[in-house]
């Protein structure tokens, strides 16, 4: 069993809802996308590459955090 969010899900449930979510986040980005630039092409192109940055710019900051965090014991150690 896997925690997420505070809640047991098995690792098939806990797959499908990540599964589920990278398509609900590609399909939002495409429709943002759209009414932004009112093209498909376009909206398809953003809507591809920005899930991807977004993981990339999500793991970043999450190490920021991680080291805000270790600072923060550190001051207090000390």
């Amino acid at each position: 069993m896997s925690r997420a969010c505070g809640h047991s899900f098995s690792a098939d449930v806990l797959s499908l809802k990540t599964a589920s979510y990278a398509i609900m986040h590609l399909v939002v980005a495409i429709l943002v996308a759209y009414a932004l630039t009112l093209d498909w092409r376009k909206a398809l192109a953003i809507g591809i590459v920005e899930p991807f940055v977004q993981t990339f710019a999500f793991a970043l900051h999450g190490r920021f955090w991680r080291n805000r965090e270790e600072l923060a014991r550190v001051r207090v150690d000390t």
